[in-house]
C-alpha cells in the first residue's frame, strides 16, 4: 500500500523535547502527569519516550526526546524511532520542531513504515501521523512512495527481477505517466549499435535490453536518466566470491533510483522533457560470456580493453551515455551501484557524486544538506587519466593496482559524455547493511531527494 498519512481528527499530540527544554517542558504538566515522567526515568534523551496516561487509562500525550542538539544535528531519521516505540492510534506533533524539521520528521515517519511483504506478511505500523499543519501532505507522501518504489525493485530477488521483470516494472511505470516507453532487446541491440550492452548481457538466459522512456514537453529543458540496470551479478568469467555475490541484486539499484526520482518528476508535472535510459542486463557465465582480455567496442568507437568481465556496470552505461550523450540533454544524470571503493572511502550512507560543473556541484551539496539525503562531492581528478589508457585498445575497464576505483569508473563514464555541459554521476550503494530508525536492512533510495531538489530550481 503507498504511504499515507492518517486523517483521523481524535488524535495524540507528541511533544518533541531536548534535555535543554525539558525543565519547562515539565513545568506545563500537572503535578500527576509530572511526576509519572520523573517515576518513568524520562530525561529527553535522543529516541526516549514517555506516555503519559489520562485519567481513563488511555494516553493523554507523548513526550519524544529530542537529545541535547539540534534536531538536524541528529539526523532526522530519528524521529521514526519515536514513531516505533508508540502503540496503535494516531498522532500529531504538537511542539518542539521548526518547519523543516517537522517535514524531515514526517517523511521518516513514513518511511519508517515500509515493509517488504512480497515473500512474507510483515506487521502492519500501527502509529499513524496526522500530517502536520501547513506542510504538503500530499508532496511527503509521494517522496515516501518513490522510496517505497525504489526499495521494493532492489529488494525483489533475481529470480523475480531479471532483465525482463526489470523491463515490466519500467512499462508499467511509463503506463501510469502516458510516457512513451520502448526496448531494445537481445541481437537488436548489435543491429542498433549498442554492443556492450549485448556484450555484458549475452550469456544470460533473459536477453539483455536497453529500456528507454521519454515524457515531458519536447519545447522544455532537456533531462536525462541513466540507471545501472543489472539484475544480478555473478562477476563473469571474473567470477565472485560467494560472500560478494549475496546482495547482487542489489546490482541495479542505479535503475532502481532513477525510476524513482522519475515517478517523483511525472507525478509533480515538472517542466522538463524526461528520458530515462535503463541498460537491463544479468552478468552471467556461460559458453557465450565475454572473456577477460576481449577488447570490446563501443557505441562511441572508443575501443575497450576488457581487464575484468566483473567492470561491467561502467560498460553497459558507456553506450547508454553515449546514446543519451547524442542529443545533448541540458542536464544529464547516471547512477550506478558501480565500484566498492566508493564504499571502502565513504561508507554506506554518503554516495559520492562527480561533475565538472562547479555550480552545479554546489547545488547538489546544498540540497542534499536542505532535505537530508547525504552526498559528497568527488573529484574528477584528471591526473588519473593515465590509468584508464591500456596500451592496445582506447580504455581500460578495470586499471591495475586498486587506487583511485572510484575516480577511474567516473572517469571512464566521463569518455563517453561529450556534448553535454551539465553530466553528473553518482557512484550509490542502494543498501542499507543493518536496520536503523527509518531505514531497514535492504534496498535504499539515495540521492532522489536531494535530486528532485536541484531540478525544481533549474527548471522551474
Amino acid at each position: 500500500m503507498p504511504p499515507r498519512f492518517s486523517t483521523a481528527e481524535k488524535t495524540v499530540p507528541i511533544y518533541v523535547v531536548t534535555t535543554k527544554s525539558l525543565p519547562q517542558a515539565l513545568e506545563q504538566l500537572e503535578i500527576a502527569a509530572r511526576n509519572w515522567v520523573d517515576a518513568g526515568g524520562f530525561a529527553a534523551k535522543l529516541g526516549q519516550v514517555a506516555l503519559i496516561p489520562a485519567p481513563d487509562g488511555s494516553i493523554l500525550a507523548v513526550l519524544a526526546g529530542w537529545g541535547d542538539r539540534t534536531a538536524r544535528d541528529q539526523g532526522w531519521f530519528h524521529f521514526a524511532g519515536i514513531a516505533d516505540k508508540l502503540p496503535e492510534g494516531d498522532y500529531r506533533i504538537e511542539s518542539g520542531l521548526g518547519k523543516d524539521e517537522l517535514e524531515e520528521a514526517a517523511l521518516a515517519w513514513l518511511l519508517g513504515g515500509y515493509r517488504f511483504d512480497k515473500y512474507k506478511e510483515q506487521p502492519e505500523q500501527h502509529a499513524r501521523l496526522v500530517c502536520p499543519q501547513g506542510l504538503d501532505a500530499a508532496r511527503i507522501e509521494l517522496k515516501a512512495e518513490a522510496t517505497f518504489l525504489t526499495r521494493d525493485l532492489i529488494n525483489t530477488p533475481a529470480s523475480d527481477m531479471g532483465p525482463e521483470a526489470l523491463e515490466a516494472a519500467f512499462m508499467a511505470l511509463a503506463k501510469r505517466h502516458k510516457a512513451k516507453a520502448s526496448a531494445i532487446i537481445g541481437a537488436d541491440l548489435l543491429k542498433e549499435n549498442l554492443p556492450l550492452i549485448h556484450t555484458v548481457g549475452r550469456a544470460a538466459e533473459q536477453p539483455p535490453r536497453l529500456l528507454d522512456m521519454i515524457w515531458g514537453d519536447e519545447s522544455a529543458p532537456k533531462l536525462t536518466l541513466v540507471g545501472k540496470g543489472v539484475c544480478f551479478d555473478t562477476g563473469g568469467l571474473n567470477i565472485k566470491p560467494g560472500a560478494s555475490m549475496g546482495i547482487m541484486k542489489k546490482d541495479m539499484g542505479g535503475a532502481a533510483n532513477v525510476l524513482g526520482l522519475a515517478h517523483m518528476i511525472m507525478s509533480l508535472g515538472l517542466r522538463v522533457r524526461l528520458r530515462v535510459l535503463v541498460p537491463a542486463v544479468e552478468n552471467a557465465i556461460s559458453a557465450s560470456a565475454f572473456r577477460p582480455g576481449d577488447i570490446l567496442r563501443s557505441r562511441k568507437g572508443l575501443t575497450i580493453e576488457n581487464n575484468n568481465t566483473d567492470a561491467e556496470g561502467r560498460l553497459v552505461l558507456a553506450d547508454a551515455l553515449a546514446m543519451a550523450d547524442e542529443e545533448s540533454p541540458d542536464l544529464l544524470i547516471s547512477m550506478a551501484t558501480l565500484t566498492g571503493a566508493a564504499r571502502v572511502a565513504l561508507g554506506a550512507d554518503l554516495p559520492p557524486f562527480y561533475t565538472d560543473d562547479g555550480a552545479l556541484a554546489h547545488r547538489i551539496s546544498r540540497a542534499a544538506r536542505a532535505v537530508a539525503d547525504p552526498l559528497w562531492r568527488m573529484p574528477f581528478w584528471d591526473g588519473y587519466e593515465r590509468q584508464i589508457e591500456p596500451g592496445i585498445a582506447d580504455l581500460d575497464n578495470a586499471p591495475k593496482g586498486g587506487m583511485a576505483g572510484s575516480i577511474t569508473a567516473a572517469l571512464f563514464l566521463r569518455r563517453f559524455v561529450e556534448n553535454t555541459t551539465q553530466f553528473v554521476h553518482f557512484d550509490i550503494y542502494g543498501w542499507v547493511p543493518e536496520s536503523r530508525p527509518a531505514r531497514p536492512k535492504g534496498g535504499e533510495a539515495q540521492g532522489g531527494r536531494a535530486l528532485l531538489a536541484v531540478i525544481e530550481e533549474l527548471y522551474t
